[in-house]
């Protein structure tokens, strides 16, 4: 327990709101915890990865973590972390190892949905949902086509999840896309709005509750000086670009997640130690 250290005038001055009965208004505040960042130690942990895909998963009240890549080998186990330790599941079936899917939680279906990813010589466009027991594919009418660095959030306002960009493909240059499709728990649609950003992958996205619309930041263009600094917003029927006043920096592989709290999108942008919010 953290233990602030009182001077003596301060003690003098919290000695009289004792007999008076109360405390001020500044000693309650200096009293609350102050948020940090703590290592845990848990019994286990998942093995040292990059580009691994995680998502809160509502329903079984676990972060789910998937895949990744370690020293040029792929990762295909499934870990969950329930605020203590971590623990790896051997679920029956699970998506072939992979990086950079994309995973949001459903919560229409209360599932965990993953989509496409790459390995080595290859790039997937398979859908996958987690249960908090196993993985099972899905075997949609229609998919996005093969994609890496995709974005995906769910979509409160609608009831879907929205996947935006990505790039597909092995040929260099990589073939970025701008297409917007929709998960509904059963099928993928493309949808077709009025606007739309421009093609990119590695956009940050994240839906915004206090305007009940997803938000998108930047990302990249796959060419030189090809990173965005732009911000769009989907209502569930179109892209809208915003003209804030002020801007993060142009960036892709940034992090971004709602904060309830404070009713604002929080945004670390890729590349740098700025912290930004939307709202």
């Amino acid at each position: 327990m953290r233990v602030g250290r009182i001077t003596t005038t301060g003690a003098a001055a919290l000695a009289a709101c004792a007999v008076l009965g109360m405390v001020p208004a500044a000693a309650q505040a200096s009293s609350a915890a102050v948020p940090a960042w703590t290592q845990q130690a848990p019994a286990t942990s998942p093995p040292t990865r990059i580009e691994a895909s995680m998502a809160y998963d509502a329903a079984n009240s676990t972060v789910v973590l998937f895949g990744g890549e370690h020293s040029g080998g792929y990762l295909k186990g499934t870990w969950t972390w329930n605020g203590t330790t971590w623990t790896q599941h051997h679920p029956a079936t699970s998506p072939p190892p992979r990086a950079n899917a994309s995973m949001a939680y459903d919560a229409a279906t209360g599932t965990v949905v993953l989509f496409g990813g790459d390995r080595t010589g290859r790039h997937f466009n398979d859908t996958w949902t987690w249960n908090g027991t196993t993985w099972t594919q899905q075997h949609p009418a229609t998919s996005p086509p093969v994609l890496t660095s995709a974005s995906m959030a769910y979509d409160a306002a609608t009831g879907t999840a929205v996947l935006f960009g990505g790039f597909g493909g092995s040929a260099r240059p990589r073939r970025v896309r701008n297409q917007t499709w929709t998960w509904d728990g059963t099928t993928w649609t493309r949808q077709h709005p009025a606007a739309s950003p421009s093609a990119r992958d590695a956009a940050s996205m994240v839906y915004d509750a206090a305007t009940g619309t997803v938000v998108l930041f930047g990302g990249n263009t796959n060419k030189p000086n090809g990173h965005l600094a732009d911000t769009w917003t989907w209502d569930g029927t179109t892209w809208t670009q915003q003209s804030p006043a002020t801007s993060p920096p142009a960036s892709d592989m940034g992090v971004m997640a709602y904060d309830a709290a404070t009713s604002t999108a929080v945004l670390l942008p890729g590349g740098t130690s700025e912290t930004w919010t939307w709202g």
